[in-house]
């Protein structure tokens, strides 16, 4: 009997287009929006994390967000040239969220994706402003301008959990979604 594979090539395929279509439309938000102001930040955290929940709803795997976040990484870099110094923390939060999602009861319960993309979203965050004091520690003003920066994206993501769920639900309406 042959063994299944973990990853089936649709749903690297969904990660990828996943990936793609968020590092686009956010980067059409910033420029739309005209660039970072605190309505398109929010608005552009509010569509990663939206997406993040409908990708996790849609492809319910141990790594899937972590691959994700890797590829939304990449795409990153290869489109502005920037990310490189955040891909650690991303990666290590990335793990964490999944593992906190594995231990409150793994990928069937739908708060549980929730609550684990909400926590990575709350660690990356805190480890990006943690890189910015790396960088620019001697003028401590541009850190707590960049924490304040980084709070307001936190209020989009939050708010992309709910917005996410409701996408989900009428992806699951129209049969898109299946779980």
């Amino acid at each position: 009997m042959k063994k299944k594979p973990y990853w089936e090539m649709r749903d690297l395929v969904t990660i990828g287009v996943f990936a793609a279509v968020t590092k686009v439309s956010s980067l059409l938000v910033a420029l739309v929006g005209g660039g970072m102001n605190p309505i398109s930040l929010m608005l552009k955290n509010l569509l990663f994390t939206t997406l993040t929940i409908v990708l996790l709803y849609k492809v319910r795997k141990f790594g899937v967000l972590t691959l994700f976040l890797l590829v939304n990484a990449i795409v990153a870099m290869l489109l502005m040239g920037s990310g490189m110094f955040l891909i650690p923390p991303m990666f290590v939060a990335g793990i964490l969220a999944e593992l906190i999602i594995v231990a409150l009861g793994g990928y069937t319960k739908n708060i549980n994706l929730m609550i684990g993309v909400g926590l990575y979203d709350l660690l990356f965050k805190v480890s990006a402003v943690g890189v910015s004091w790396l960088f620019v520690r001697e003028q401590q003003e541009l850190v707590i301008m960049s924490a304040i920066i980084v709070g307001i994206g936190y209020i989009g993501a939050v708010a992309g959990l709910f917005t996410g769920a409701l996408f989900v639900k009428e992806l699951r309406h129209a049969c898109i979604i299946r779980s």
